[in-house]
Parts: C-alpha cells; structure tokens; sequence
C-alpha cells in the first residue's frame, strides 16, 4: 500500500518535490521537499574526521552543534539561542574581532617542477600571474563548466601552490587529471589546519601576535611568520566581508594548541569571542557557499562568476572549451540556461538561524513555484531578510534584464514571493513579497574583483 502511494505521489504534478521548477539544466535535481528541521541528533564517529582544533571548540570553548564539511566536524554555534545565538555572533563579527575554526578548509598541495602548469590546467583564471607569496580566489571546473571546487589558491613558490578548498573533494580530482598527462608534481593533503581571525580589530589582533609587518601584507597576500614558537603561513582573506586574516597552522597535528591558544586569548583582550562561520554576513557581501549556491552542475554565468572565464588566457584549461561557448552565447544574447541567481530583499519576520530547506520561490502574477532560495537571512543594517536564489532567467530576460552579471547592479523592481516557513511567515501559509536585489547586499572591506571593477566603474561616471 505505501509503495503504491508512493507511486501516485510521484506521478503527481503536486509532487512535493516540485518537478514543476525547471531544473532541466541538471542531471541530479535539487531535492526541493520542504521538510524542515526534524531535530535529530549528530553522531560523532571515526568515519567522519575529528580536525586538531576539534577539542578546543567543543570540549573547551563549548560549541553546541556541527556539521560535516570536507568530511570533518565543523562547529556552527557559539552562542546560544537564549544569548543571543547568531545575531550575537553577527554583532561580535561586525562590531569587534572573531577567531573562526576552519580547518575543514582542507589544503591540497601541488608541489614540483610542474606545479605550475598543471595548476594553470585546473583553473579556469590564468595562475601563470600569480607571484610567490600571493593568492586569489579561483574556480575549478568540470568539462561540461560546472564549478567543482571554489578554492583559495595559494602560491607559496614558483613550485609550490596550496588549495584551500571549500566543501567538495578535490585531491582525487587533481590526482585524476594528472592520470596520462604526467605532470612532475606531488599531489597530497597536507597538516595544515587554518583559523581566521576576522573583524574590525583583526589587525590589532595579528600585530600583537606577530608584529607590525603584518599591515604590509596586502589583499590576498601572504606571510611566513611565527606564533608561540610554532611556524605559520598568514594571508589576508576571509570568508566574512569583513577585514580579516586566516592563520595556517603547520603541523597542525602537534601544533593546534600552540597557536590556537594565545590566538584566542588575543581575541578576547580586544574584546571578541570565538564564533561560527559567520554565514549572515557572507551573504551581505554576496560570497557564494559551494553545495548551497552552486555545485558541479552549476555554471559560473549562472551565479556572478563569470569574470572567472577569461578571455586573455592563452593556455588551455578543463572546461574552457565549454565555457568559452557559453560566454559566447550569453554575449549574443541567448542565455543557455533555466535558471540564474540573483539577490533579494524579501519581508517577513527576521530569520536569524540556518535554513534547513532551499525555500521556494514563485510568481506572483501566476502563483506558480519557479525557483528557489538558497541562502537567506537577516541583515541589521537593512533592516530586512535578505537571500540569495535561483530564479527563471526567462522572466528576467522578459522583464529588459540583461542576462549577464549586470542583473547584481542595482535594485530593481522585479519582484517574486517566497515561502517561508510559518515561523518567518507574516502570515502562516502565506507566501512573503521579495523583490530582485543589487548584490552585493553591502559593500566588503576588501572588494572581490567584480565588486571593485563596479566601483571603478561608478567612479568614472
């Protein structure tokens, strides 16, 4: 009886899963079930990898919930609900100073006398203008220009890169193109676990635990240096929008402590706490979250990356073929896909903790569910939730919307309603007004590329 009902569910337009969203550009559908948070329990086990700062943020500074990122534990809340949870957090990020423990952020070293050319391969940017002792964001594609992996790339030397990667697996890739091409490299995950340190004060923080060289470095640019006796690798990044800086522990395995303590204790003389990653703000500043945003069957062009597909690298890379016809196409007009992301302001009550379903969106001239929200939430600042989503590119294109990066550019008054649960609801059941966005929501200390070239624009104006 119940694979019956399970038969009729599944040939019904109703289906929960909403077939009726065109997701025709994937072979794996999103799973669009609204089903939300059952309130299980996290088993902790040796399947999944403890990082060595594991012990610091659960056992000792009393982190109350995780996930799994990269295939290890990772500390998503500080604060408790009752203390002001995540907005607590925010404040603490905004307001004064944060250490982060992100040593999920995996590093894969390449390393050899083809490090270089087999990491200019992978990458879609050119990496061959890349000097020692930088860094910059980068994509990697698949042959069809899904993005599989948005990494920090880090060049350390002319033959050494490492690959901070977000969540998806990347050695075995590397390692996979490397079958038959004989690149002379060493592929391996190294013991590095990084921590960021991020917000206002994150300088002062990195002077009294280094010195004042560390204002010389610039935007993405690195420092070897020494923390409590224990070798370090600093750059300026972050995932946060804010000023910030992460610390790569080397050794990490021995040396965790070492570092991570006097690099709290310094949080907390200028007044900051540890936190979670601080999701709310990522999103203000319009940083993309890989399996949330996008995935390997997600385009660059769909989601503001296309300034990653060059048009002046000369040499050869995976999926450029593919990618150079998509840009091609979008440059005479004829945009290749379903669906594309845009920002959006939307009412309702604030949402103040991580959603648990990609929440619908539908149009509000038809009623009919055509997208979805893939990371929402509220913004101080504006005063209002805001989120970013997959909508029909067809109906921006019908509104006069340029199908390029220029729909993130400025507010507009396109507008689609989204659903909320009934805890952000105005009314439950009832769906919320949204309407499309300039992303990013507010600016970032340090401008991505994109960000600052919409600036260098507006200045010439």
């Amino acid at each position: 009886m119940a694979q019956e009902n399970n038969s009729q569910e599944a040939g019904s337009s109703e289906h929960p899963n909403h077939p009726q969203i065109d997701q025709s550009d994937r072979v794996l559908p999103r799973n669009l079930r609204q089903t939300g948070d059952p309130g299980i329990e996290m088993l902790v086990s040796t399947r999944v990898r403890k990082s060595p700062f594991f012990h610091k943020s659960f056992n000792e500074e009393g982190a109350y919930r995780a996930t799994v990122y990269n295939r290890v534990y990772h500390p998503r809340g500080l604060v408790e609900p009752e203390d002001g949870g995540t907005m607590a957090e925010y404040e603490a990020l905004t307001n004064t100073v944060t250490l982060w423990d992100v040593a999920v952020e995996r590093q894969i070293r390449v390393k050899g006398p083809d490090a270089e050319a087999l990491t200019d391969y992978v990458v879609t940017r050119d990496v061959t203008e890349i000097e020692p002792m930088n860094g910059k964001y980068v994509i990697l594609c698949n042959e069809d220009g899904g993005i599989l992996n948005d990494p920090i790339l880090l060049r350390l030397s002319e033959d050494e890169f490492w690959f901070s990667i977000s969540d998806s697996t990347l050695m075995q890739w590397i390692e996979g193109v490397n079958v038959g091409m004989d690149f002379d490299v060493e592929i391996d995950e190294i013991d590095v676990a990084p921590m960021q340190v991020q917000g206002p004060r994150s300088e002062a923080v990195l002077t009294d635990l280094i010195g004042d060289e560390i204002s010389d470095i610039p935007y993405y640019g690195l420092l070897e240096a020494e923390i409590n006796g224990t070798d370090v690798l600093v750059s300026q990044t972050g995932f946060s929008g804010e000023k910030g800086f992460e610390i790569y522990v080397r050794e990490a395995s021995k040396n965790a402590e070492s570092v991570w303590d006097p690099a709290l204790a310094t949080v907390k003389d200028h007044g900051g706490m540890q936190i979670a990653p601080g999701h709310q703000r990522r999103i203000g500043a319009g940083i993309l979250s890989w399996g949330q945003d996008m995935d390997h069957e997600t385009s660059p062009f769909q989601v503001n990356l296309g300034y990653h597909v060059p048009d002046d690298k000369d040499g050869d890379y995976v999926g450029k073929a593919e990618l150079e016809r998509q840009k091609k196409q979008i440059e005479n007009g004829e945009y290749p896909f379903a669906l594309k992301m845009v920002g959006l302001k939307m009412a309702g009550e604030p949402i103040t903790e991580y959603a648990s379903d990609f929440w619908l969106v539908s149009d509000p001239e038809t009623g009919e569910e055509v997208g979805y929200v893939t990371s929402p939430w509220w913004n101080p600042e504006l005063e209002t939730n805001i989120a970013l989503a997959h909508v029909p590119a067809e109906k921006l294109e019908s509104l006069g919307v340029p199908l390029d990066d220029r729909v993130y550019e400025e507010d507009s008054d396109i507008e689609f309603n989204v659903h909320l649960p009934d805890e952000y609801a105005e009314e439950p059941g009832e769906p919320v007004y949204a309407k499309v966005s300039e992303v990013p929501f507010q600016p970032s200390v340090n401008p991505s590329a994109r960000e600052q070239a919409k600036l260098d624009a507006k200045s010439d104006e």
